[in-house]
């Protein structure tokens, strides 16, 4: 059993994320108590500007007591920092098996964040199908990249998408082929599942279930129906990518073999509100370690600052006193009129973080 002692977390996403999705994997991997609130899958989401005055755009939000958590990249970092293994609680880190002093983590995290959540993602997210454009989150989404979408256009697109994902796939595959010199069943040779294996499956989990229309529902906002094509089983099956497709199903089984922890918490419940207010703010960052570079840019605590994602998401930067900054998070006291004071937390890679005019340490 995990310890009972611990801050509150409460994880705001909704169903159809796959990035909420991969939160979800890491919580049950690391067998951490949560309460999950649904928040649509477009704006406005007003649970989050009115509780926490928090203008920034992308799901999910993890809370950790008072403390507020950005991007996956950053959030899994920080549950593994607060709920270590060395404490009781799971990790998505397990020691390796047959290999001696070898550290994986900065290999996994490379490939979470540079090929699962980004170019594997852009190809997945290319088979949604075309009805989902046509509906009011075709428009939000195109607020957020920045340029219209076309259904049509889209929709046109998909073979060449299930071809890109064919390839990510053939290179895959290398990794996970049979062989009588591989021992392990997992993407690195550990004893149980790392961030690795996670970021591999919710990004396969989801290409599949998207593809096939199941979730567009919650995807559009009701804007239309769930469908149930396989469209990716002509790439992803168990004769074409044998070794993948075993570890797929490996990974589902140990997955499903832990106890699912999440309570979802109903739209009229407001007490976790009165929780998370009553709780103090984490006394630490992930890695405190201070930066020359940042000093000389005015990067200090008491500045007001700028922070916004540096892809897509620029045009809604959250503003707000700098708190804290190391080399991996940046931390702001939000500004506005918030019901619960909240620190918002957001990665240094692929955030950009200005000193906004007249923005003097207060």
């Amino acid at each position: 059993m995990p310890p009972k002692d611990h801050p509150p977390v409460v994880l705001f996403g909704y169903d159809s994320s796959p990035f909420t999705n991969k939160v979800r994997l890491a919580l049950r991997m690391k067998q951490i108590p949560f309460s999950y609130i649904p928040v649509p899958s477009m704006l406005p989401r007003p649970l989050l500007t009115t509780t926490f005055a928090l203008p920034y755009r992308k799901i999910p939000i993890l809370a950790i007591g008072r403390d507020l958590y950005c991007d996956t990249s950053l959030i899994i970092e920080a549950l593994e920092h607060f709920f270590p293994a060395d404490s009781g609680w799971g990790t998505v880190y397990p020691a390796c098996t047959g290999v001696e002093d070898w550290t994986y983590r900065s290999l996994a995290r490379g490939f979470a964040s540079f090929w699962t959540d980004k170019p594997l993602f852009r190809t997945t997210t290319g088979l949604i199908p075309p009805t989902v454009w046509s509906t009011p989150f075709g428009t939000d989404r195109a607020q957020l990249i920045g340029h219209t979408l076309s259904p049509r256009k889209l929709g046109a697109k998909i073979p060449a998408n299930l071809s890109s994902l064919d390839l990510h796939l053939s290179l895959l595959e290398l990794g996970f082929s049979p062989s009588e010199k591989k021992k392990y069943t997992w993407v690195f040779p550990t004893t149980a599942p790392s961030l690795a294996d996670l970021s591999l499956y919710y990004q396969l989990r989801w290409g599949i279930d998207i593809g096939a229309g199941r979730g567009i529902c919650n995807l559009s906002g009701g804007g239309t129906p769930d469908t149930d094509a396989d469209v990716t089983r002509v790439v992803f099956n168990a004769t074409r990518y044998p070794g993948l497709w075993g570890w797929f199903h490996a990974f589902e089984a140990y997955i499903t073999s832990l106890p699912d922890l999440q309570v979802t918490v109903p739209a009229a419940d407001t007490a976790w509100k009165d929780q998370l207010a009553g709780t103090p703010f984490l006394d630490q960052l992930i890695c405190a370690r201070e930066g020359a570079l940042d000093v000389q840019r005015g990067l200090v605590p008491g500045v007001r600052v700028r922070v916004a994602p540096d892809d897509t998401g620029r045009g809604d930067g959250t503003v707000g006193v700098l708190v804290g900054i190391g080399v991996e998070e940046v931390v702001v006291a939000a500004g506005g009129e918030a019901e619960v004071g909240v620190r918002i937390h957001f990665p240094r890679l692929g955030f950009v973080v200005r000193v906004l005019e007249g923005g003097s340490k207060l």
